[in-house]
């Protein structure tokens, strides 16, 4: 049920998926998605059912990034690793860490456009032990940024590929980390504060403002450029949107916001004015 103060209709799609909290938008214009038990799901926005062509056994994957190719980069909490699925729906290893530390709780994935692959470590909620690592396009993962470290969750590059966007949810707000000319982490600052609330996920317009998935309580909110902090959509009863948690732009125009629903059945989109910054979806190998 939608509030008289909601500024975006929501709509439901991919029913009957298995509570999924990730979700992104491929190069071959669909919906990916994941569920608890390890399912890989792909659907168009305008499908009346889903493709599960992908299974993690004993997985539970929780961050989606995809390639050219359609491959699959998937950041499974369970098993501490980073899959790498193909459009077949083969599974192998692509990153656990390195010899000096293993993946804890990998959360999500962000490419950029030399097919670097970034992944925050969520580490323990409440406890400032959160990272991300960089893994190059030959598999050599490092730890890149330990600034970034308040349970490190949903991230996204900005449109100059300059600035990672970084979700960490305990203390609650949204940072961003400067990307040096030589690759490395630069400074860190943090762009919205947001007390006594759980964030998630976040996505860039191409106008700059940011849109944020608040797991808890059930709202998404715009940050614009100008600093204003909108509400778009609040579910306070659990109606609908329930606990959400990764959210991308899709559509062959980049104007359907895409959110993912971790204690629901199915993902949301809503259509929107302004169309959002496309996914980095690069050439591997």
């Amino acid at each position: 049920m939608e509030s008289d103060t909601n500024k975006i209709v929501l709509n439901n799609l991919g029913h009957f998926l298995d509570h999924p909290e990730c979700v992104a938008w491929g190069p071959d214009n669909r919906v990916y998605a994941g569920g608890e038990a390890g399912q890989v799901y792909r659907f168009g926005l305008d499908d009346e059912t889903y493709d599960q062509f992908a299974q993690v056994e004993g997985g539970f994957v929780v961050g989606f990034a995809l390639d050219a190719d359609c491959n699959v980069y998937a950041c499974d909490e369970m098993l501490a690793r980073v899959h790498k699925i193909t459009p077949q729906g083969d599974v192998s290893i692509y990153s656990s860490g390195n010899e000096e530390q293993a993946m804890r709780l990998p959360n999500y994935p962000v490419f950029d456009d030399n097919g670097n692959l970034f992944v925050s470590d969520s580490g323990d909620f409440g406890e400032k032990n959160g990272f991300i690592w960089r893994i190059n396009p030959s598999g050599l993962s490092e730890i890149w940024d330990r600034s970034a470290n308040g349970f490190t969750n949903g991230m996204c590059l900005s449109e100059d590929g300059r600035s990672l966007y970084v979700v960490e949810s305990s203390p609650p707000l949204i940072s961003k980390i400067e990307i040096q000319e030589d690759g490395s982490a630069g400074e860190r600052s943090v762009v919205v504060e947001l007390p006594r609330q759980v964030p998630d996920g976040v996505a860039l317009d191409s106008k700059g403002n940011l849109y944020i998935s608040l797991y808890n309580p059930n709202i998404i909110y715009q940050f614009t450029t100008s600093g204003e902090l909108i509400t778009l959509y609040e579910d306070w009863r659990q109606l609908s949107l329930i606990a959400p948690t990764n959210v991308a732009f899709g559509g062959d125009d980049l104007k359907t916001l895409i959110i993912a629903s971790l204690c629901g059945w199915f993902v949301h989109t809503a259509p929107m004015e302004v169309s959002g910054l496309p996914l980095r979806h690069p050439k591997i190998g």
